[in-house]
Order: structure tokens, then C-alpha cells, then sequence
């Protein structure tokens, strides 16, 4: 139980985080402007379900097939790229903003598909897999899902309330620190074991 909830913590806290600012966090946005948030919620969580399950089966594989000291370092370098990516930022072109506002389809299948495309490859897919590697499958999977979920309702929130977003730079700089912090941890404890 006590793996499960490591799990469940680390890559809910880590997902949230990767999350915020991400172009996920503004499709919801744009989808909560169109449909009520209830649905654009249901069709966000469908997706990450999905996207999450087969990244943690890649990153338990992975985990399973080779040694974890190596494991760590790769998984600490990834997080320093993870930081370098989130400072860069996102945003959406305009091609994916209109595909948002014109679908015509119920919200449900119509965010859970775009989101679906979106999350293939993400940042946030890939630090799935990477946690995946270190902890157990169903915590990871579950608090990813759920960390994502977060970000992007409290997105949706805050847009609805406020009629803005959170401010992206200090999101940004946050996100990244955080990564890189992670990213240390884990080279640390990594060359730790290899001496």
C-alpha cells in the first residue's frame, strides 16, 4: 500500500505541475467557452485515462526489462528536458483553436478525441512513462489521471471566473524549476546506486 500511494502522490504532484500551462490546460479553456464543464470534464478525463493506461504500461515494461540505476539517470535527464520544454511553453495554433469552437458533435466525444490527439506524445505522456518506470503501474496511472484532470478543471475554473488565464510566465518558470528539481533527485539517487 505504501508503494501504491508513493505512486499515486509523486505523479499526481508531477502531473499537475507538467500540466500547468500546458496546451491541454488551454483546449479546456476553449472547450469550456462552447459546452459546460461537466462534459468538457468527462471528455478530458476519458482521454487521459486512455492516454496514461498505455503510457504506464510502456513505462512499467520498461522498468521490468531493465536496471533501474540506468533507469533513474535516463528518467533524471528526461526531467531536465521536461523543464527545458515546459520553459519554452505552449500554446495553440489557430488551426487547433477553430477545430475546438467549430466541432459539432457531442462535447463529450468531441473533447476526449481532440484531447486524445493532443496528449500523444506530450510532455505530460512522457513523464507518465518516465514515472512509470520508478513506481508501480496503478498508482502512477491513477494519479496522472488525476493530476492532469486537476489542472485542466482548475483551468476551466479559473477561466470561467475570471474570464483570464493564470499568469504564464510565473506557471512557466515554476513548472520547470519543479522538473529540474525532480530531475536532480533522481541523477542523484541514480549515481548514488552506481558507485
Amino acid at each position: 500500500m505504501e508503494g501504491f500511494l508513493v505512486a499515486l502522490v509523486v505523479s499526481f504532484g508531477v502531473i499537475f505541475v507538467a500540466e500547468l500551462g500546458d496546451k491541454s490546460q488551454l483546449m479546456a479553456l476553449t472547450f469550456a467557452t462552447r459546452y459546460k464543464p461537466v462534459p468538457v470534464l468527462i471528455g478530458i478525463t476519458v482521454a487521459t485515462a486512455v492516454v496514461h493506461l498505455a503510457s504506464v504500461a510502456i513505462g512499467y515494461g520498461l522498468g521490468a526489462a531493465l536496471p533501474t540505476e540506468w533507469i533513474s539517470l535516463v528518467a533524471g535527464l528526461a526531467f531536465l528536458g521536461f523543464g527545458a520544454w515546459t520553459l519554452r511553453g505552449d500554446t495553440l495554433t489557430e488551426e487547433e483553436r477553430r477545430k475546438a469552437e467549430k466541432t459539432s458533435k457531442s462535447a463529450i466525444v468531441a473533447v476526449s478525441v481532440a484531447f486524445f490527439l493532443a496528449e500523444l506524445g506530450d510532455k505530460t505522456m512522457l513523464a507518465t512513462i518516465t514515472l512509470a518506470t520508478q513506481y508501480g503501474w496503478f498508482g502512477t496511472w491513477l494519479g496522472s489521471t488525476v493530476g492532469m484532470v486537476a489542472a485542466d478543471a482548475l483551468a476551466i475554473l479559473v477561466g470561467r471566473m475570471l474570464g483570464r488565464k493564470l499568469p504564464d510566465k510565473t506557471i512557466r518558470y515554476g513548472a520547470a524549476i519543479l522538473f529540474a528539481i525532480c530531475g536532480l533527485w533522481l541523477i542523484l539517487e541514480a549515481v548514488s546506486q552506481l558507485i
